[in-house]
């Protein structure tokens, strides 16, 4: 890749640089460190916050306008790739227009925004006054744009570089917050002559809990699920661990469990697993064609989740909603209110069970989470809830929108879509603190964020860093 780089040549070469660098959400002390001494290398002025943001500022001429990106990543990968996303840096290759990583995300989401800002504030293909905005932790709660200080920032047009299609201009988002219920749970003692058998459902597609969220796919908790509901009817089921799914806002690709069943009944387990997983892909197979089972025998763990803990946990999971609530009644298609079952994780004396939730309205975002309360209560479980941010309202009377769609028009030839998504931005917090700003959204073709089929279209590249150096203009 280095030795035939693509359009926009520096683009690409901080893309590469900013993949070498470790930058999980919440661990972003490496790239903040490396946005700094670029600032110094640059001669820039810069200044970062008590939180790790960092703004960078190029003079030039013209009012100032906000560039804005975020430099955390969500990190997933394949089951069967090894990679410490804390210490080991993203290697990707081209495949024709488009450039991938090897079994784990790519960072695209936002890398390629904050590579294309250092290209900017590094090169002269402007001569505006700019203010490059780089947030930490948008990702797992957009924490970094909620700690902004009112004096951080000081121009009055926003420019975020967090979009995934290139015909678009965003124009505002829905508003979400994170519900998390912890079972706690007693271990009792396996007793003798049991078969342990190790369950698994892997290589869904997941994606972004919030722009895949209506594309009708597989949930890997859920799935699993509905087997153990299943199977607890037919067997004397010892439950040993469930643990699934990732990231709040990726949709779950995969889900396994350690259960446990008299020798009596060995095959009749794997005959009951049979069944389910071809009904299963009788259902799902082409939305998800790469969906992939495996039962296996494993050595009997010493203790299981106490009978009735199990169950209780197996029967919550199954109330759990997850997918589309609502429509929006105003825009046609566009998801209002959606909640995600995000993660399965058993711990050492409890089980958390992750979920997220998102809409257009904070009064459906709270019913949405009510949702989750009710389940806390009736299966006698805790509830947190937490990182809530909000909605960014559409203003189709934006200045800046109009500006955006005329020179979209010159250059392309056509219109672009003006658009609300589902998906969470930063803009709705920035909106929130500095209310003067005038905001759109723009961004290359971005596919399979949030799951390790991410990728990138290198000619949408190009086109967006060419519309963006003629909306500085």
């Amino acid at each position: 890749m280095n030795q035939n780089m693509p359009e926009p040549i520096d683009v690409w070469k901080y893309f590469s640089e900013i993949c070498k660098i470790p930058r999980p959400s919440k661990h972003e002390e490496k790239i903040t460190a490396y946005l700094i001494q670029f600032a110094q290398n640059n001669h820039l002025e810069y200044k970062q916050d008590e939180v790790g943001n960092v703004l960078i500022k190029k003079a030039g001429v013209g009012h100032t306008i906000i560039l804005q990106a975020h430099t955390d990543m969500v990190c997933e990968k394949n089951d069967n790739v090894v990679h410490d996303f804390m210490v080991n840096p993203i290697s990707f290759t081209q495949n024709g227009d488009w450039i991938s990583a090897n079994g784990t995300t790519l960072g695209a989401d936002d890398g390629i925004g904050v590579a294309m800002m250092l290209a900017l504030l590094a090169g002269n293909k402007t001569k505006r006054s700019l203010e490059c905005l780089f947030t930490i932790d948008e990702e797992t709660g957009l924490t970094g744009a909620s700690a902004l200080k009112d004096d951080f920032i000081s121009a009055d047009s926003l420019i975020n570089l967090d979009s995934e299609t290139d015909d678009e201009i965003i124009i505002g988002c829905a508003g979400g917050c994170d519900s998390t219920l912890t079972f706690f749970i007693e271990k009792e003692p396996i007793r003798d002559h049991l078969f342990g058998v190790s369950l698994k459902i892997f290589g869904l597609q997941g994606g972004h809990s919030g722009d895949d969220i209506n594309k009708d796919r597989a949930n890997a908790n859920k799935l699993l699920n509905d087997f153990l509901n299943s199977v607890s009817k037919q067997f004397d089921l010892s439950v040993c661990s469930i643990n699934g799914g990732g990231l709040r806002n990726a949709i779950a690709r995969e889900s396994s469990a350690i259960i446990a069943v008299p020798w009596a009944d060995k095959e009749r387990i794997r005959i009951a697993w049979n069944i389910f997983c071809a009904e299963t892909e009788d259902n799902w197979i082409k939305k998800e064609p790469g969906m992939k089972f495996s039962l296996d025998s494993c050595k009997v763990p010493d203790t299981r989740i106490k009978h009735e803990d199990a169950l209780n946990i197996i029967h919550a999971i199954s109330e759990c909603p997850h997918g589309v609530l609502e429509y929006s009644s105003e825009i046609p298609e566009l998801v209002e209110t959606s909640t995600n079952l995000a993660s399965i994780k058993t711990l050492e004396n409890s089980i958390v069970i992750c979920t997220s939730q998102r809409s257009d309205y904070v009064d459906k975002l709270h019913k949405a989470a009510s949702m989750i309360d009710k389940i806390a209560t009736t299966h006698k479980a805790s509830v947190t809830h937490s990182n809530e941010y909000p909605g960014w309202k559409p203003n189709f009377e934006s200045p800046l929108l109009k500006k955006a769609d005329n020179i979209y028009k010159q250059l392309f030839k056509k219109a672009p879509k003006i658009k609300v998504i589902h998906a969470g931005l930063e803009c709705g917090l920035f909106l929130q603190k500095f209310p003067h700003l005038d905001i759109i959204s723009i961004g290359p073709n971005l596919e399979g964020v949030h799951s390790p089929d991410e990728r990138v279209s290198v000619s949408s590249v190009e086109k967006i860093w060419e519309y963006l150096i003629e909306l500085l203009k």
